[in-house]
């Protein structure tokens, strides 16, 4: 069980232990020879340390948190060892020499398994067993990750001092900051958050991922997640914005279903509003529609994050209107991907006259004034279809997009920018290119899991602290505090409730 009174050095060693990562490697390094007087467990435990130090993920700050513990510890963990001449101080070159086999030992050589174990066994360890199955829903995303390399020139002969690392795209959503390319890597995280409708829980990162430039991110994020199934953790809902989606249905969206998993997802740009019919039904957004949608309501966008509340009532009405010619599913799919969907006439959501039982309802349901005529599609010509897996492969998801349940469902993947920024804070771990000066994917992944390490345990503290101050709130009978809205918009600054001249003007 997790529990706050221990200390940092004992919370990592916890960690470390319920990984079974030190024992594994120490078992795989080469023996023979004078005995190494640091461990793998050791080792790791400094890196660790001068993470939750805030410092660079450098080894000399790796030996500057060992050689810094108290000499009883030093003597438990071998960074002081007895000789003949009295203790021995362990020096920078053994760290740097127990690195380089631990690198070695998780690198390229080894076909990437051992690595890939290596940081998802760390990051589920530093998740507290009372929370690791509260919730199945993760918010997934990528950004860069620099390299402290400098590429070659294009007329220079040779590779970069990082042989692993290529060009990438970064794309700014700040003010005035134009998208560049940056030399390096590809950081991907799936950050847990809570079920629909559930409590808050601690938005810990379950799974990271280190990739070059040149490797396909949502196949590589599709990857992760599935071993993460394989071990044994389960996956519901995930949510991923438009680079996700906009990729090929074999590299993200045909993976995860296959995973059971639930996609809710933004679509690009090019993949909305109409896309075909399928069996006489208008294929839009991932759903079917009725023949006769408006096309005003097939070509409906998400809401902008700047929308007025006038403009969000009226969004809300538009895709309410939209979701009654939905062909709404009437069961769930089978083993193969195959689902029953029924017509929205009847289904009783709308009136249609080639539906003469639909008519029985209200005048407040729309009404189909221009049915099809002629042959009738098979979506018209009978109550329900069934919709093979290959329709809306690469679109379909969890909510109708962009309804209302899909855009309170949506605002969920925010967790994973929140844990970016706080993994690139400068006043925390700060994984910002110079953060750390190693070469090569490995040695930067085993950095970078330091530093997810103690950054759960920094989320973890702060949401108990959260917890504990509404509980003594709410056992002296106040309501739990809530988040304030700081957003402004134009017309608070421009409408005055007082509409009286100021107290300085002479009406006289």
């Amino acid at each position: 069980m997790w529990r706050g009174a221990l200390n940092r050095l004992a919370r990592l060693e916890a960690i470390l232990d319920r990984s079974g990562e030190p024992s594994r490697i120490e078992a795989r390094l080469p023996s023979g020879g004078r005995p190494r007087q640091l461990g793998v467990r050791t080792l790791l435990l400094g890196i660790l340390l001068a993470g939750s130090n805030d410092r660079p993920a450098q080894l000399t700050r790796v030996h500057e948190a060992l050689v810094a513990l108290e000499q009883r510890d030093q003597l438990r963990l071998g960074v002081l060892a007895p000789w003949r001449g009295g203790p021995h101080p362990l020096t920078y070159r053994q760290v740097e020499r127990t690195f380089s086999l631990v690198a070695f030992c998780l690198g390229p050589d080894s076909d990437g398994a051992p690595l890939c174990r290596f940081a998802d066994a760390l990051c589920e360890a530093s998740v507290p067993h009372e929370y690791s199955g509260v919730s199945t829903a993760y918010a997934v995303d990528w950004t860069d990750y620099a390299t402290w390399a400098r590429p070659v020139a294009k007329d220079a002969v040779g590779t970069s001092a990082d042989p692993d690392a290529s060009w990438g795209h970064r794309k700014s959503h700040a003010p005035g900051e134009p998208d560049c390319l940056f030399f390096g890597y590809y950081l991907q995280a799936a950050v847990m958050v809570a079920e629909e409708g559930d409590a808050p829980c601690p938005e810990l990162i379950r799974r990271v991922t280190l990739d070059p430039c040149s490797v396909d991110p949502p196949s590589a994020m599709a990857a992760s997640l599935r071993s993460m199934v394989e071990s044994g953790v389960a996956v519901g809902d995930v949510l991923a914005d438009s680079g996700y989606s906009f990729r090929e249905p074999s590299r993200w969206a045909a993976p995860l279903r296959a995973l059971g998993a639930r996609l809710v997802q933004d679509l690009h740009p090019h993949d909305r509003g109409p896309k075909g019919t399928f069996e006489g039904a208008v294929l839009a957004n991932g759903s079917l529609f009725c023949p006769a949608t408006p096309a005003a309501l097939l070509q409906l966008g998400p809401l902008h994050r700047s929308a007025t509340k006038a403009q969000i009532d009226d969004h809300d009405a538009k895709t309410a209107e939209l979701s009654r010619f939905r062909l709404g599913p009437i069961c769930a799919e089978d083993a193969d991907g195959y689902q029953r969907v029924a017509c929205p006439a009847a289904a009783g959501k709308i009136r249609c006259p080639l539906k003469p039982a639909s008519l029985a309802l209200g005048f407040a349901h729309p009404e189909v004034l221009s049915p099809p005529m002629g042959s009738l599609p098979k979506c018209c010509a009978q109550a329900t279809i069934t919709v093979p897996v290959s329709v809306n492969l690469k679109t379909r998801q969890k909510h109708p997009y962009p309804s209302v349940v899909w855009r309170l469902s949506y605002r969920r993947r925010t967790a994973a920018e929140r844990a970016f920024s706080t993994l690139k804070d400068p006043s925390s771990t700060d994984v910002r290119r110079g953060s750390s000066r190693l070469m090569g994917r490995t040695k930067n992944l085993i950095m970078l899991t330091g530093a997810v390490v103690v950054r759960n345990i920094r989320i973890l503290d702060s949401f108990m602290r959260s917890k504990r101050q509404d509980e003594r709130r709410l056992a002296r009978g106040l309501a739990p505090r809530t988040r304030t809205r700081r957003r402004r918009v134009l017309s608070d600054l421009v409408e005055s409730p007082d509409p009286s001249p100021p107290a300085f003007f002479d009406t006289r």
